[in-house]
C-alpha cells in the first residue's frame, strides 16, 4: 500500500529521519544515500493534498507529442510493473544485485558525465556517492525480505505481507544526478515496483545514462524491459504531468523548493525534501584538531553541495581564536573585512535566492566569482559575522565552500544561535555538535535545543547525514528526533592461523599436513626446472600424500593461466593446495583456489572495487571445505603468503585487477630463508623495496591500527638495516636473507589489516602499462608520494577517515626518529626519511627516475599515456586508504615529476611542498604571504 499523503518526508525524496554517522553509519531501506543525493533541501512534512497546482509549478503549454510521449512511457512502465509485481524473492534478489554490480562498475564514468554536463561538484567525490548509492545500498538491503510474505508470527496470528506500491515517479536533481537515479532505481527494483525518471534538464544525459546502466542490467538479469523508464525530454509541464498521472503511485521528490511544494500539490502521495541551514556548534570542552578537520572533510565534499553540510560554525569564546588558527593552518581563507565580506554576500544571494552559479564550485573558483585574492592553498572561504537573517546573506545555506562563523559567549549563547539559524533556514535537518565524548550535560542540552531531525556529534555533517528512516505508522504522527555521536569502525586483525619462519622450517610445517591426501603444488617453470617444488614433494612422499605439479604460472598470472590450472585442480580433486614461489603463483593459487571451492564465482563481480571490504556488492564464502592453502614464498617481498590478496590480469585489456577479500587469506604460510638464499640481485632490491613501501603504506593508511603500526615499523627497521647486505651479499649472509624474508612477511600482516595507498595505486598502472616489474614500480614512486602525503593542508581527505586530522606528516617523521635520522622539525625529518629512501634504493642499484628505466625515447608516448594511467589508479582498490585523498590531477602530476627530476638532486633534498596541491615558485610566494614561516617551500625542486 502506498503511504498516505500526510506522511512525512526527508532527504533524497524520502521519509526524515535520523542521519547515521560517517563512522559506522546505518541506513534503511527507503533513504538508503540519505545526504549523498540532495539539492539544497531539509526534510519537510507532507503539504495536504492541494486542489491546483501550485502557482510557481505552472508553466506555458507544451505540445501535445510530449504528453503523448510521457503517456506511452507510463502505459509501457506499468505493464513492466504488472508483470514484476509477480517475481519471486529470489528473481529479485538476483536483479538487484547484477543492478548494483553494474552502477558500481560505472561510478567512475558517470561521475565524470555528472561534473561536465553540470560543472557542479567534483568528479572524485562524485565517484564516492556513485559507489555509496550502489554498494552500501545493496549491502544494506541484500537480505531483506520485499516479497509476499515477510514475518509471521504464529503465537498472535500475524502475518505480513509485502506488495509493491507500482510505478514511482522519481524526480532528480541538477546537484547529484547519478547517484539519485541509481538509488532510486535500485530501491526500486528491491520492492517489485517501476519507475519514471524526470531528470533536471541541465543533467538529464548522465541521469539517463546513470538509469539506462541499472536498466539494462536489471533486463539481462530477468527483469521486465521498462520497469525503469526515463523522461527524453524533461521540462516544468512534462515533470508536473508526471507527477498528476493517476498511474503514479508514490513520488519521490528530489529537487528544489518550488518542484517539492508540485510534487505536494500534485494529488499523488509524495516524499520529498526543502532547504538546510547546518549550524556546528564547537564548545570549550571539544578536540579542536578533530572538529576543524572534520568540519573540513565535510564542507569541502564534492565542492559543498550536500545540504546536510555545515554552513556555518558556532564558536564559544573560550577557544575561539584556538579554532580560528587551526582553520587557518588546515586550509581556511578568512574575509580580511567588510568589502570582502560584502562581495561574498552580492554574490551568493541575488535576487533573494541562492545564485546557482556559486552551487558546487571549488573554494578559488568562488574567489574569482567573488572578486578576492586568496591563497592557492584555500579549502573553504570563512566570513565571521554577528546577524542571523535575510539581512545576513552568510548566515543563509550555501551550496559550496562558503561558511559563516559566529564567536558565543558561552555554551548557552552558542545554542542559542544554532538554534535560530535552523529555525529561520533549516527547521527540521541537520545540526552539529562538537565537545568532549563524556560532555554528556551539552549534548543532552543540545539534543534538548536543536528542532533538527539529525543532530550529529563530533561527526562530518555531510557524512554523518547518511542514516536511517522510521517506517510508515504511529510514529509518522511523532516528531522523533536522533542524536548521532561518533563512532568509529570496528576493525580487524586477521592473518594466517598458522606461520612457520625460520631456516628449515619448511619440512617441520609440511609434516602438519599428515592426514591429508592430495595436494595440488602451484608454481612457476623456472622454480620447476630448479628443483624447488622437489623439496616439497620429497615430504609430501613421507606422508603418503598424492601430488600434482602445475608449473605453468607466468609472471603477472593471467585468467586464462588460471582457468588452465583450474581445470586440472578439478580434475585431480586436492585437499589442500600448496603456493609455491613470489607473488604470482601465489596469486594464481589463491584464485584457483576461491574459483575451485566456490564453482559458479564470478570474476568480473570479485573484482568490483569496494569502499569497505565488508559491505563489497559481492559476497565470498568462507573457503576451505574442499582444501586449505598453503603459501610457500620463494621471494622477499610481495607478503602474498599473509594477505588476503592477489593480482590478476585480464589478458583481453592488460589491466592488472587487484583482488581483495578475507577468505582469500591462507590456512599456513612457511617463511623459510633457505628457499630466498640464491635469489637474484635485481630480485633481491625490488621485493626489498616493495616491502619497504608495503610498510610504509601501511604506517601512514586511513585504516593503520594500533595492531598493525608496530609491525610496519619493525618491517621499516629491519630493511633499512639488512637490505643492503642481503642485495650486496645475499648468498653468503645468511642473517640478512632471514631477516629480510620476515620483514616482507612482517609487513605483509601489517598490509593486509591497514591496506595501502596511491603509490600502489600508481604502481599496478605503471606496471601494466609499461611492464615495469611491480617492485621497480614501486620503487620509482614512493618518495614522491611521501612528499605528496606530508602536508597539514591536504586540500581532500577521505570521506570516511579513521582519523580525526591529517597525521601522515607527523606519522613520517615518527619513522624517521626511529631511524635516527636526525631531524628537527617534522618537516626536516619528512625531508631526512625521503633523503634516507632515495639512498637505500641507490644502495641497491635502484635507478632514480621512471625515464632510466623506460627510455628517453619513449618520453611522448608516456606523457601521452598520464591521464589514462591517472585515472585508473584513481580507481584502484588501494587508492582509498591514502591519507591523503588525490585528486586524479594530483597522480597525473606525481607521475609527470617522476619521469626525470629526481626527487634529491645532487646536494641533498632542501625543500619540501607543504602545500595541498603541485605548486609553482610563484604560487608559493603567494601563499608564504599568508602562511606562517615555514622551511617548506615549493615542488620545484633545486640543488
Amino acid at each position: 500500500m502506498a503511504p498516505g499523503p500526510l506522511a512525512p518526508s526527508g532527504e533524497n525524496g524520502v521519509k526524515a529521519g535520523s542521519g547515521g554517522g560517517a563512522f559506522g553509519s546505518q541506513v534503511d531501506l527507503a533513504a538508503a544515500t540519505e545526504g549523498l543525493s540532495i539539492s539544497g533541501n531539509k526534510p519537510q512534512t507532507l503539504a495536504p493534498v492541494a486542489e491546483t497546482p501550485a502557482k510557481d509549478a505552472a508553466a506555458p503549454a507544451e505540445p501535445l507529442n510530449e504528453m503523448d510521449q510521457l503517456k506511452a512511457v507510463l502505459a509501457r512502465t506499468k505493464a513492466a510493473q504488472a508483470k514484476y509485481a509477480r517475481f519471486s524473492q529470489e528473481q529479485v534478489d538476483a536483479i538487484f544485485e547484477a543492478a548494483a554490480l553494474a552502477a558500481n562498475q560505472a561510478r567512475l564514468p558517470l561521475a565524470k558525465m555528472a561534473v561536465a554536463e553540470t560543472g557542479m561538484g567534483l568528479v572524485e567525490d562524485k565517484v564516492i556517492k556513485n559507489h555509496f548509492a550502489s554498494e552500501f545500498v545493496f549491502n544494506k538491503y541484500k537480505d531483506l525480505k520485499t516479497c509476499d510474505i515477510i514475518e509471521r508470527d504464529p503465537q498472535g496470528g500475524v502475518v505480513k505481507v509485502a506488495e509493491p506500491v507500482g510505478v514511482i515517479a522519481g524526480v532528480v536533481p541538477t546537484t547529484n544526478p547519478t547517484s539519485t537515479a541509481i538509488f532510486k532505481s535500485l530501491l526500486t527494483l528491491k520492492t517489485r515496483n517501476a519507475l519514471v525518471l524526470c531528470p533536471h534538464p541541465r543533467a538529464k544525459k548522465c541521469t539517463i545514462e546513470a538509469a539506462r546502466i541499472v536498466r539494462d542490467a536489471a533486463v539481462a538479469a530477468g527483469a521486465p524491459e521498462d520497469i525503469i523508464c526515463w523522461i527524453e525530454q524533461p521540462s516544468l509541464l512534462v515533470s508536473q504531468a508526471l507527477m498528476q498521472s493517476r498511474d503514479i503511485s508514490l513520488i519521490l521528490a528530489t529537487g528544489g523548493p518550488q518542484m517539492v511544494r508540485a510534487a505536494y500539490s500534485s494529488g499523488n502521495p509524495a516524499l520529498g525534501v526543502g532547504a538546510g541551514n547546518t549550524p556546528a556548534v564547537i564548545d570549550e570542552t571539544a578536540d579542536i584538531q578533530m572538529a576543524v578537520s572534520s568540519i573540513l572533510v565535510s564542507k569541502t565534499f564534492d565542492h559543498g553541495v550536500i545540504c546536510a553540510s555545515e554552513q556555518s560554525i558556532v564558536v564559544v569564546d573560550e577557544v575561539y581564536d584556538a579554532v580560528k588558527a587551526e582553520l587557518m593552518l588546515r586550509g581556511a581563507y578568512f574575509l580580511k573585512d567588510e568589502e570582502e565580506k560584502d562581495k561574498v554576500r552580492n554574490t551568493i544571494i541575488m535576487n533573494g535566492r541562492l545564485n546557482a552559479d556559486v552551487v558546487g564550485q571549488s573554494a578559488l573558483r568562488l574567489a574569482d566569482l567573488f572578486g578576492l585574492k586568496v591563497p592557492e592553498w584555500t579549502r573553504v572561504i570563512i566570513g565571521e559575522v554577528e546577524g542571523i537573517g535575510k539581512d545576513e546573506p552568510l548566515s543563509e545555506e550555501k551550496l559550496c565552500p562558503v561558511l559563516a562563523m559566529y564567536r558565543a559567549r558561552d555554551f548557552d549563547d552558542a545554542i542559542a544561535k544554532a538554534d535560530k539559524l535552523v529555525m529561520l533556514f533549516g527547521a527540521g535537518h541537520t545540526s552539529v555538535l562538537y565537545t568532549s565524548p563524556l560532555n554528556r550535560e551539552h549534548v543532552q542540552k543540545f539534543g534538548q535545543t536543536m528542532k533538527t531531525v539529525r543532530m550529529l556529534v563530533n561527526t562530518p555533517a555531510s557524512q554523518g547525514a547518511i542514516g536511517d528512516i522510521y517506517n510508515v505508522g504511529p510514529m509518522d504522527l511523532l516528531n522523533v528526533k536522533s542524536s548521532i555521536e561518533r563512532r568509529e569502525n570496528m576493525l580487524w586483525f586477521r592473518v594466517p592461523p598458522k606461520i612457520y619462519f625460520k631456516g628449515g622450517c619448511l619440512e617441520v610445517a609440511l609434516r602438519e599436513l599428515k592426514g591429508k591426501q592430495r595436494a595440488f603444488i602451484v608454481t612457476d617453470k623456472p622454480l620447476f626446472d630448479m628443483g624447488y617444488a622437489d623439496q616439497v614433494t620429497r615430504v609430501l612422499d613421507t606422508l603418503n600424500v598424492h601430488y600434482q605439479v602445475f608449473y605453468r604460472v607466468a609472471p603477472d598470472p593471467t585468467l586464462a593461466c588460471i582457468n588452465e590450472g583450474l581445470n586440472e585442480m578439478r580434475e585431480f580433486r586436492p585437499d589442500v593446495i600448496i603456493a609455491l614461489g613470489g607473488g604470482s603463483p601465489m596469486d594464481a593459487a589463491k584464485v584457483m583456489w576461491l574459483m575451485y571451492e566456490v564453482p559458479d564465482i564470478q570474476f568480473e563481480k570479485l573484482a568490483v572495487r569496494f569502499m569497505d571490504i565488508r559491505k563489497r556488492v559481492y559476497d565470498v564464502p568462507e573457503l576451505g571445505k574442499k582444501a586449505q592453502l598453503v603459501c610457500v614464498p620463494t621471494t622477499s617481498g610481495t607478503g602474498s603468503e599473509v594477505t588476503p590478496f592477489a593480482v590478476v590480469t585480464d589478458e583481453r585489456t592488460g589491466i592488472k585487477y587487484p583482488l581483495a577479500d578475507y577468505a582469500l587469506t591462507p590456512n599456513m604460510a612457511i617463511v623459510d630463508p633457505q628457499l630466498v638464499l640464491n635469489m637474484p640481485k635485481s630480485l633481491t632490491a625490488f621485493g626489498g623495496i616493495d616491502a619497504l613501501v608495503h610498510a610504509l603504506e601501511s604506517y601512514v593508511s586511513i585504516m593503520a591500527t594500533d595492531y598493525t603500526r608496530g609491525l610496519s615499523r619493525e618491517a621499516v627497521s629491519i630493511l633499512f638495516k639488512f637490505l643492503p647486505r642481503a642485495y650486496s651479499d645475499g648468498p653468503r649472509d645468511l642473517e640478512a636473507r632471514e631477516r629480510v624474508h620476515s620483514a616482507a612477511t612482517i609487513a605483509g600482516m601489517a598490509f593486509a589489516n591497514a591496506f595501502l595507498g596511491i603509490c600502489h595505486s600508481l604502481a599496478h598502472k605503471l606496471g601494466s602499462a609499461w611492464h615495469v616489474p611491480h617492485g621497480l614500480a614501486n620503487a620509482l614512486l614512493i618518495s614522491h608520494v611521501i612528499r605528496y602525503n606530508s602536508t597539514d593542508r591536504p586540500l581532500k581527505q577521505a570521506a570516511f577517515p579513521q582519523y580525526e586530522f591529517p597525521q601522515a606528516k607527523e606519522q613520517y617523521a615518527e619513522l624517521s626518529d626511529m631511524l635516527g635520522l636526525n631531524g628537527v622539525t617534522p618537516d626536516d625529518k619528512v625531508i631526512k626519511l625521503i633523503e634516507a629512501v632515495e639512498d637505500l634504493k641507490r644502495q641497491c642499484g635502484i635507478p632514480p627516475t621512471i625515464k632510466d628505466v623506460i627510455g628517453a625515447d619513449k618520453e611522448k608516448e608516456y606523457m601521452d599515456s598520464l591521464e589514462t594511467m591517472a585515472e585508473y589508479a584513481f580507481d584502484d582498490q588501494c587508492t582509498g586508504a591514502n591519507p591523503r585523498y588525490p585528486l586524479i590531477s594530483d597522480l597525473k602530476q606525481i607521475l609527470k615529476e617522476a619521469w626525470e627530476a629526481p626527487i634529491v638532486p645532487r646536494g641533498g633534498l632542501r625543500q619540501l611542498r607543504r602545500f595541498p596541491t603541485y605548486l609553482t615558485p610563484k604560487m608559493v610566494e603567494q601563499a608564504m604571504a599568508h602562511t606562517p614561516p615555514s622551511p617548506l617551500s615549493p615542488s620545484k625542486l633545486t640543488p
